[in-house]
């Protein structure tokens, strides 16, 4: 019985089948590689997505606890609109007229008389204009002084710019009151009034901003409380 001699190295490294197997594992071995960076970059992408996703939460978070504030800020201008509209109709006197009944009312029923009024207008403002009433009051003290409260508690809105007693004699007290109120400015220019003088407007302009400030509060502490 005859033995089939054994196939040589280059027989074998010759051989097809040797070629198909060294194929294999290549092929094999980068597969591997292939799979195992996949793998890599899906582990990377997925993390980098995840941090940007918690980023844009906390962003998101951020921005709901600033925007809190301006909730309902639609029904706060509305509100505001709506309150400016009622100090105008009922605090701002409709024309100079009415600016001087009240003043003769209350020059009637504090029991004072008034002498020397001179009614001015300032500057118009873009809803506004300042008018300004400069008088001499003579009378018994507690006649002035009821005049006087009657400006601050009046339903017109008034602020007293300046008081100064300017005499005294036989119980009748001479006082010097500036006062302000205001037009809207079509009213005030149909007044025909008179510019008020730079200094009193100065002082009427710091009058003003301190009552726009207090408009919610009404006029100023009576003189009795004071």
């Amino acid at each position: 019985m005859s033995t089939a001699p054994a196939p040589t190295m280059g027989e074998r490294i010759r051989s097809p089948l040797t070629w198909h197997f060294v194929v294999f594992g290549l092929l094999l071995a980068v597969a591997i590689f292939m799979c195992a960076r996949l793998g890599m970059d899906w582990l990377a992408t997925n993390t980098h997505a995840s941090e940007t996703l918690l980023t844009k939460q906390v962003q998101l978070r951020q921005m709901k606890l600033q925007l809190a504030p301006l909730g309902g800020l639609d029904q706060t201008v509305e509100k505001t609109r709506g309150q400016l509209k009622t100090f105008f109709d009922e605090r701002v006197p409709a024309n100079y007229s009415a600016i001087e009944s009240n003043m003769t009312d209350l020059e009637v029923k504090s029991g004072v008389r008034l002498s020397r009024v001179q009614y001015t207008q300032g500057k118009p403002g873009p809803a506004l204009t300042p008018i300004t009433m400069d008088a001499a009051i003579s009378g018994a003290y507690p006649a002035i002084m009821h005049f006087v409260n009657g400006i601050e508690r009046a339903k017109t809105f008034y602020v007293i710019q300046e008081m100064a007693l300017t005499g005294e004699q036989n119980g009748q007290v001479n006082l010097r009151i500036r006062v302000s109120t205001w037009l809207r400015p079509e009213a005030a220019a149909a007044s025909g009034l008179p510019m008020t003088p730079a200094d009193d407007h100065q002082a009427g302009h710091q009058a003003g901003q301190a009552g726009v400030d207090s408009s919610n509060t009404g006029n100023a502490p009576s003189a009795e409380e004071q």
